[in-house]
């Protein structure tokens, strides 16, 4: 009980930090909201073609691959950690939340409750021993595409299971229902 009140004051904390006026704070969120949009929109036109053309087996590298590309250009071309992170990760080396993104994720599936997932995000300005971060989060919510690869296994085809047992023997990233949250985008912006 204890941690959830200490997880809950920490998120109903005002996002703005002491250093920073609101409208630096609100430029910060403006810049991380349109390039979290341009990879989701990025990586859901590479899936939706993939799964057109050639299924959910074949699509499941757009996410092994393509997704971790965009991250990596995306990162590279405003120099920020772009991400996806999840509590239940496919690939543990590329989706495993640091301590900070974990909380997030915590308070993201407290308000699920009372919030539409599409809607939720969150901005923040930490000190860690490398120096001062604008760090941000935005919900993805479970959308009915997802199940194929990502639902229950009454859901997902037998194909897609085997293809996904023998690439992620660790795979945690099923058993979903639709509306849930599968894991958030985040940036770490150095300042």
């Amino acid at each position: 009980m204890k941690l959830r009140f200490l997880i809950a004051a920490l998120f109903s904390a005002s996002v703005a930090h002491p250093a920073l006026a609101g409208d630096e704070m609100a430029k910060y969120q403006d810049e991380a909201r349109k390039v979290v949009k341009e990879f989701a929109t990025q990586l859901s036109g590479v899936l939706k073609t993939e799964m057109e053309a050639r299924g959910p087996v074949a699509a499941i590298a757009v996410c092994r691959d393509a997704a971790p590309t965009i991250a990596s250009e995306l990162s590279r071309k405003n120099g920020w950690k772009v991400s996806r992170v999840s509590q239940k990760v496919r690939n543990p080396l590329l989706g495993t939340p640091d301590a900070w993104e974990q909380k997030v994720l915590a308070d993201f599936e407290q308000r699920l409750e009372k919030e539409n997932p599409a809607n939720m995000d969150y901005a923040e300005i930490v000190t860690e021993p490398q120096g001062k971060y604008f760090r941000y989060m935005k919900a993805i919510p479970l959308q009915d595409v997802c199940l194929k690869c990502h639902g229950t296994d009454e859901v997902r085809a037998q194909p897609v299971r085997d293809a996904l047992a023998a690439g992620y023997p660790h795979d945690k990233a099923n058993g979903y229902t639709l509306g849930q949250l599968r894991g958030a985008f985040s940036i770490k912006r150095p300042l």
